[in-house]
């Protein structure tokens, strides 16, 4: 098996321009994923997909590999998918998030068993929640999952709905899951589901995976207990301070 580990970084982002290149403890951000996802034993090649000169350069400065990809892309998977192709002796993709500089190698090696399983094609990660915080943060994406740990629904909302218990209860009577955006893929599966066009339930939640379950395809999930930090915003550089 060999596991091509992919970073998606663009420089246009709107709530946080140049967001990959900011400056965290005397490296830049994607340097310190770089270097983190450097370190999983269970990838064979780590590479940043750019369309930027200057992250480009910043890659290449720190003795990092890059590949220049067009600047149309509506996702991260998209990117990942055309530098895909550039690597056809590669059987399995991970999407590694560029804004999460303390990303736990840990993590990719977890969602990487995932492909030691016959006929999984999408993987992902997801942790229990505990608080009601979380819970009830509509910007926290939720999972339900099946009997063999496949994801059946993403959402937004708090699902599954407790109907019996009042909503300070439902820690106590339910386990509920949240999402860690970081996705691996068969090749094959992953330049499936790039061709696929939106869908309405991907539009509804704004989340790309409901594009993959509505057409039918099964997402293997595994449970991890590691917390990450993604920096979205200028104001999360605080959480990097705490």
């Amino acid at each position: 098996m060999k596991v091509l580990g992919i970073i998606p970084a663009r420089y246009a982002s709107t709530r946080f321009p140049g967001k990959p290149l900011i400056e965290i403890q005397g490296k830049s951000m994607i340097q310190r994923v770089y270097e983190q996802a450097s370190k999983a034993n269970s990838l064979t090649k780590v590479v940043v997909a750019t369309d930027d000169e200057r992250i480009a350069q910043a890659v290449s400065g720190f003795g990092g590999e890059f590949v220049m990809t067009g600047s149309a892309h509506q996702s991260g998977t998209d990117r990942c998918a055309e530098v895909t192709r550039r690597f056809p002796d590669f059987n399995i993709v991970i999407n590694i998030q560029g804004d999460e500089p303390f990303i736990n190698p840990k993590q990719i090696d977890l969602l990487v068993s995932c492909f030691e399983e016959e006929n999984v094609q999408l993987a992902t990660l997801i942790k229990k929640i505990h608080t009601e915080e979380e819970l009830f943060n509509n910007n926290i994406p939720k999972v339900v999952i099946n009997s063999k740990q496949e994801a059946i629904y993403f959402s937004r909302h708090t699902i599954p709905y407790i109907r019996n218990a009042d909503k300070d209860k439902w820690l106590n009577v339910h386990q509920f899951y949240k999402h860690i955006g970081i996705y691996g893929y068969t090749t094959a599966a992953l330049l499936e589901i790039t061709k696929l066009q939106p869908s309405s339930l991907e539009m509804a939640e704004s989340l790309e995976q409901l594009r993959w379950v509505e057409n039918g395809y099964t997402i293997q999930t595994r449970i991890t207990a590691i917390e990450t930090i993604a920096i979205d915003t200028p104001e999360d550089l605080d959480k990097i301070a705490r």
